[in-house]
């Protein structure tokens, strides 16, 4: 018996089995490359801690190029000397706070919970780096980024990122242009943390001063700096006691 494929039976039909087998496969392709994703995830939290500290293999001016993830894991231990999370007045050591999802942490704030917060102490050429996360918002969705610190609580660079801000405008944060406007600011004025405000009109173009706690803002990106000023200055705030506690004189 022949199946009439003009009827509107046939149609219904057939695309329900066409969505039944595309969502079995997809479902299958999911599960089975779940391990991966989580491991590319690993590997990319470990690139952008080491590139915030200065690690990477940047050849140029303009290029951000991170250590290869054949190479990351074993580069971050090299690095990496010791992982904290503060948990209200509780410091403790965690060799995977690294992955620690900040987005939830925050969540967990807001609703008057406690927070667990990773720090990430580096050393490089003899030099100790305070590597912190920070998470925001921006113009379309989320922001986020590590900020380095030496102690005397001076920037000695930045890793930004972000989901969904505009190509050539907002997602210019994750450019070397933009990143290396960061390194030598201070965080601090006059004994208090105020962070560092993305500043339309700073009158700094070449950012030579260091002491303004400001760098130039990006053209036609006005929210998305806003955003980045607020992420900065609401992170720091939570490390507030911390970053006192390492601050020397």
């Amino acid at each position: 018996m022949a199946i009439n494929t003009e009827k509107n039976t046939y149609t219904v039909l057939f695309a329900t089995l066409m969505v039944v087998v595309v969502g079995a496969i997809l479902a299958y392709l999911a599960s089975g490359l779940k391990p991966r994703i989580k491991e590319n995830e690993r590997f990319e939290k470990q690139q952008n801690i080491l590139y915030a500290m200065g690690v990477h293999e940047n050849e140029d001016a303009g290029s951000v190029n991170f250590i290869p993830t054949n190479q990351v894991e074993s580069v971050f231990t090299q690095f990496i000397k010791e992982q904290l999370v503060i948990n209200g007045d509780q410091i403790t050591q965690d060799d995977q706070a690294y992955l620690i999802d900040m987005k939830q942490q925050l969540a967990a704030l807001k609703d008057g919970k406690s927070a667990r917060l990773p720090v990430f102490i580096g050393e490089k050429d003899g030099k100790t780096f305070y590597i912190l996360p920070m998470y925001g918002k921006g113009l379309w969705d989320a922001i986020w980024g590590f900020m380095a610190l030496d102690d005397q609580l001076v920037v000695q660079g930045v890793y930004f990122d972000h989901k969904a801000e505009t190509p050539g405008l907002g997602a210019n944060i994750k450019q070397r242009f933009f990143m290396d406007d960061f390194q030598g600011e201070h965080i601090m004025k006059n004994g208090r943390l105020v962070g560092i405000n993305v500043k339309k009109g700073n009158n700094d173009p070449t950012n030579a001063n260091k002491d303004d706690n400001a760098v130039d803002a990006l053209a036609g990106a006005t929210i998305t700096g806003n955003g980045v000023s607020a992420m900065i200055s609401e992170s720091l705030y939570l490390y507030k006691d911390y970053l006192e506690s390492i601050k020397t004189n």
